[in-house]
């Protein structure tokens, strides 16, 4: 907040003449009210340049910001069995702020084991839902078994609701369609009526049993239903629905239908709105159902808010998407898929009830407007979160934080006021008690009509006069009457330049701003205004800041040169707890999809990521083996907020669980199984060892090759061998088949030659 502006620093280049103005300047600012001074420092200044200028430290001005803790029981363990539970801490604090300063307070809440629990069964008794009661009369005892695993310590009731009983939501033709609205389908039921309250919260389950049993439907001309009207009188008649103070508050609404909401009571001529009261008649009726309209959505939400109920919607899947709607715009609320006879509603209220028990979410009422709140969660693993204020996935017993930051933008006229920080649907609450400190304690020691200015001309406030009315002047020395042209030299801040930059007058030396219809015109030359900042879409500073002297200030939560950008997160957490579903960084409030293919609010479509399998297994390997890309980059715990839990084997939970399998750096085959229970919470159950290729054994392998070369060198002899033989044989056939192609005479030796040789001669012809 300091920083050199023409040789100074923001405290002395305002123009501010008093300490008042001075404080609002920055919280750096502190104000010399020393009557006399030596030299001609500034009074407003830097508490240590007005220590250094002799300033003496009784006369120096300087209110600090403070927090401190007024009331702080430690949190408790366990709900049932102790005089008082508590679930949040501390309980009061008080906040001293001076103008534009902030404090930073911590808040810790507990969801406590075995909290006591009432819950109120508010049921559509139309005609449609005929099957449904049937299934719900033993609702009571099945109920209390399983909500004993959870709490020792639950009462319920009932109540029903079908519709405005005036035309045009009832049947009013034939007259006896009046008493009986299923007279013309032929059958007998009970006359129309909006809401009546059967059942008080008691802890005797048997008693829900035998109430239910007594109850009949009716029947409604139109479709939607007076649910809402049910609703608000649920709520606000605490004598007698018997909400108990330390209790969780469940309201459970079953419909197969839509509702009316606020103005729909206009078809019937009814525009006096609804306004909140208790009107259950002695029988126990909803008597000002056909007087005032249907509640709003604005209306129910405080109201719940205000009684700490949540609201679990229990309704058929026709309609489930409307209701899903409605549980965005009111805090606490679940909604379930109701099937259509209402034979899983018990399942569904255990789980709607854990994922209550998982979240918390912290709401504020009654904010100042001169306060702005900036939150930081740390939810799991000691992990901050900034901008967000809730935290999923919990487990019963686990301990949350919130770190608040408190700025005051202004001072509003009212010195002190409060505020309350509440987790929804809990009873607990922090009470914020602020006390503006825009006033500076040597006011209180105004001299009126002091001689020190100009022989009683003004008043001596905090070192300096403030003058009387047409007095002008440090010492109120001088009257708007004596105008003198040589006193203007002191009016430029340079020679040259245009006297109180041309939006004021120059009178006994000091500059006289004009007023303006934008805004104020203030500084010690008429340099500065109110009203001269950038504008976005049409509003100063965006409507999320003040226009200090041409500069947006913004508030804690903004940012930007228009405080057009907020340092909010909370607007981008997906469903899974993370942060534009991992896809993608907040920018300015909204996610910016980095990851292809990725686009919603939230990054939450991407139909080109990899699947569960792919992104869990980086999970698996940094939360369970302590190693991966994940581990290097230090951010395990903040993208994997995953449970690990390690098993022999992959169980089967449903068509909710996803088995996975992949190989790890070692080529060993990992198995593991992804699964979201009722709560939100996800799990991965990983088999305790992997499975890896063993190595080789090496006297195997000796005896291996040994036993190869045996063989080798066996087949080859026995190769040879039979080329050997296949050759010899082939020989042996040669000869027998030349000995038997010979043809000479056994009786005459070839090779015998006679002793005597014969020959012949040529020339003799004989008897020729």
């Amino acid at each position: 907040l300091c920083f050199a502006v023409s040789g100074g620093n923001i405290c002395t280049t305002r123009g501010v003449n008093s300490c008042k103005q001075c404080l609002a300047v920055s919280p750096l600012c502190a104000w010399c009210s020393a009557e006399v001074r030596a030299g001609s420092s500034p009074r407003c200044d830097l508490r240590t340049n007005l220590l250094q200028n002799g300033c003496g430290q009784d006369y120096i001005e300087f209110p600090t910001s403070t927090v401190t803790i007024l009331e702080d029981r430690p949190l408790s363990n366990k709900g049932s069995g102790s005089s008082t539970t508590t679930q949040m801490s501390p309980q009061k604090i008080q906040l001293n702020l001076r103008p534009d300063d902030s404090q930073i307070f911590r808040v810790q809440v507990r969801q406590v084991e075995d909290y006591p629990v009432d819950i109120y069964y508010l049921m559509d008794l139309s005609n449609s839902m005929k099957d449904d009661l049937r299934n719900i009369q033993n609702l009571g005892t099945k109920l209390a078994s399983e909500m004993r695993k959870l709490t020792s310590n639950l009462r319920i009731g009932f109540g029903a609701f079908v519709d405005k009983p005036i035309s045009p939501y009832m049947y009013i033709s034939p007259p006896q369609a009046i008493t009986n609205p299923c007279y013309e389908i032929g059958e007998t039921c009970l006359p129309m009526f909006g809401y009546k309250h059967v059942l008080s919260l008691t802890d005797e389950v048997t008693r829900f049993n035998e109430e239910v049993r007594k109850q009949s439907v009716s029947r409604n001309r139109d479709a939607p239903e007076g649910g809402f009207d049910a609703i608000i009188q649920a709520t606000v008649c605490n004598e007698k629905i018997g909400w108990r103070n330390d209790a969780s508050h469940l309201l459970v609404f079953t419909t197969d239908a839509k509702t009316h909401i606020a103005l729909d009571g206009r078809l019937a001529g009814i525009v006096q709105p609804n306004d909140a009261q208790c009107h259950i008649d002695k029988d126990n009726f909803y008597s000002a159902s056909t007087t005032l309209d249907y509640p709003s959505l604005g209306l129910m939400t405080e109201k719940l808010s205000q009684k700490n109920i949540n609201l679990i919607f229990a309704v058929t899947d026709t309609v489930v998407g409307l209701y899903q709607n409605y549980s965005e715009l009111i805090p606490g609320t679940t909604v379930g898929t109701l099937s259509r006879d209402s034979s899983n509603v018990l399942q569904l209220i255990v789980d709607s009830y854990g994922k209550i028990r998982s979240k918390v979410e912290l709401e504020v009422r009654d904010l100042p407007e001169e306060l702005s709140l900036a939150f930081n969660a740390t939810c799991l693993n000691d992990e901050v979160i900034p901008g967000l204020k809730s935290c999923m996935g919990l487990k019963i017993g686990d301990t949350v934080s919130f770190s608040i930051e408190a700025k005051v933008r202004g001072c509003p006229r009212e010195r002190q006021k409060s505020f309350t920080i509440k987790p929804v649907g809990f009873k607990d609450s922090l009470t914020v008690v602020v006390n503006f400190n825009c006033d500076c304690s040597c006011e209180s020691q105004a001299e009126a009509n002091s001689s020190s200015c100009s022989r009683g001309n003004g008043t001596l406030e905090c070192g300096v006069c403030r003058c009387n009315p047409g007095r002008l002047g440090s010492h109120c020395e001088c009257s708007e009457e004596e105008y003198n042209p040589s006193q203007q030299d002191n009016c430029s801040p340079q020679p040259g330049q245009p006297l109180c930059s041309q939006r004021g007058e120059c009178i006994c030396r000091q500059c006289v701003c004009h007023s303006s219809d934008f805004g104020k015109v203030t500084g010690k030359y008429c340099e500065c205004d109110d009203f001269s900042c950038v504008r976005f879409k049409g509003q100063m500073c965006s409507g999320h800041g003040q226009c200090n002297c041409g500069d947006c200030l913004c508030d804690s939560d903004w940012t930007g040169d228009y405080c057009n950008c907020t340092t909010r997160t909370d607007t981008c957490m997906s469903s899974n707890g993370l942060v534009c579903s991992g896809h993608g960084s907040c920018v300015c409030g909204k996610c910016d999809c980095t990851q292809p293919g990725s686009y919603g609010d939230t990054c939450e479509k991407c139909p080109t990521c990899p699947d569960a399998c792919t992104i869990k297994k980086d999970c698996v390997e940094c939360k369970k083996f302590e190693r991966g890309v994940l581990m290097e980059q230090q951010s395990c715990s903040r993208m994997c907020r995953d449970e690990i839990e390690t098993v022999q084997e992959l169980g089967d939970r449903g068509k909710d669980a996803v088995n996975c399998t992949y190989k790890d750096e070692d080529d060993c085959v990992v198995r593991f199984q992804y699964y979201e229970d009722s709560s939100g919470k996800s799990i991965l159950y990983v088999i305790e060892e992997p499975d890896c290729p063993k190595g080789p054994d090496i006297l195997v392998v000796l005896l291996s090759v040994t036993g190869a070369i045996l063989l080798i060198g066996l087949a080859a002899l026995l190769i040879w061998k039979l080329l050997i033989t296949i050759h010899d044989r082939r020989e042996f056939a040669r000869f027998e088949e030349e000995k038997a192609r010979a043809k000479w005479d056994t009786g005459h030796n070839p090779l015998y030659k006679e002793a005597t040789s014969t020959f012949t001669n040529i020339t003799y012809r004989g008897n020729m």
